[in-house]
């Protein structure tokens, strides 16, 4: 009788422990998509911050999107010069997570102030604007995870070479730690993979500095683009990536990355960065991902994961670059994962 009497003491304890657990993650649930206590309800989560530069004070555009205080995800993305729509598949991915994001577009890009002065892009100058940011949408070391695709993948680590003391959790998508690096392996990696005629064709456009050509960004599209920037016909391509390259700043670009992603060309700035010696110096929890078909090594992106002191590295067999949209079934569970170990307190280094 006794032994009963202890056995439904310790099943009414266990259920008491899982009812009062529950209300807690239901509530961050149930808050979701409430904006009746935050200042941007009215405009459905849009900030314009101001940001500081020394050429004086200009307006970047954000986009809040849900409620969760101990997960909030900052997306830097791509280009330079390209736009927060590369990113919209997430809408199909973060919301039933309940992980709150936030979609920017930095300096220079669309729906952002574009003041016409090259001084103003710099790695320094955009690593000050994210930290501007950060603290005008009350982000710290507490929830704050800093998600960088491409270019925004250079800028986020950058940032978190400064500043990871502001981090929880930092994710670097499909870039690589050395620009040279990323140029050899276009060179003596993929470049060999097109058709010699198609490859000729290119290299003289661009021995000629003809980038200006209609048929230099037809070729690389059709292939080149497809191959390794997103895995489907163009005609194919999600709505929201089109409208992106759609809305790019080729000054911002070409100042920084060149014509294309067929490697940096010209004297783009970022044509020699490489932080690969600092690496080691990161103790945040860090997200690196690299693809199969990816214009990055994905080898490269793995030693990344190991480089940093607790690193994961996730990756993706049918991806690219874009490999949001190309290997969903494989990149948002990974990401997914990380920011939730990371939360739990369950995060382990790979």
């Amino acid at each position: 009788m006794k032994l009963k009497v202890l056995l439904f003491a310790a099943i009414s304890m266990l259920l008491l422990s899982n009812c009062q657990q529950k209300p807690k993650d239901d509530s961050i649930k149930a808050n979701y998509l409430d904006f009746s206590k935050r200042d941007d309800q009215l405009t459905g989560g849009i900030k314009m911050i101001p940001i500081k530069t020394p050429k004086g004070t200009f307006k970047v555009w954000t986009k809040t999107v849900g409620n969760n205080p101990k997960i909030k995800v900052l997306l830097l993305h791509g280009g330079p010069g390209l736009t927060h729509e590369l990113y919209e598949a997430f809408d199909g991915y973060f919301p039933n997570e309940s992980i709150e994001y936030i979609y920017y577009d930095q300096l220079g890009s669309y729906y952002s102030d574009q003041p016409d002065d090259n001084s103003l892009w710099t790695n320094a100058r955009f690593v000050e604007e994210v930290e501007q940011v950060r603290i005008a949408l009350g982000l710290d070391s507490s929830n704050f995870y800093l998600m960088g695709q491409s270019w925004g993948g250079i800028l986020a680590m950058e940032y978190a070479l400064k500043y990871q003391k502001n981090l929880k959790g930092l994710i670097i998508s499909n870039m690589m730690a050395s620009a040279p690096e990323y140029n050899a392996y276009a060179k003596n990696v993929l470049a060999p993979q097109m058709d010699p005629k198609i490859l000729k064709q290119l290299q003289d456009m661009e021995k000629n500095n003809d980038f200006d050509n209609p048929k230099y960004s037809e070729l690389l599209f059709e292939y080149y683009y497809t191959e390794h920037v997103l895995r489907m016909p163009q005609a194919q391509w999600p709505e929201s990536i089109t409208r992106c390259f759609k809305h790019i700043n080729p000054n911002v670009y070409v100042y920084m990355q060149g014509h294309s992603e067929f490697g940096i060309t010209g004297n783009a700035t970022l044509k020699n960065w490489d932080v690969k010696a600092r690496l080691k110096t990161l103790t945040v929890p860090t997200l690196s991902i690299g693809s199969k078909y990816d214009t990055m090594d994905p080898e490269h992106m793995k030693w990344i994961a190991n480089e940093v002191q607790n690193g994961r590295f996730l990756f993706c067999p049918n991806g690219s670059h874009l490999s949001q949209y190309d290997d969903p079934k494989t990149y948002f569970p990974g990401v997914i994962k990380f920011l939730k170990d990371v939360d739990n307190g369950e995060f382990k280094k790979s």
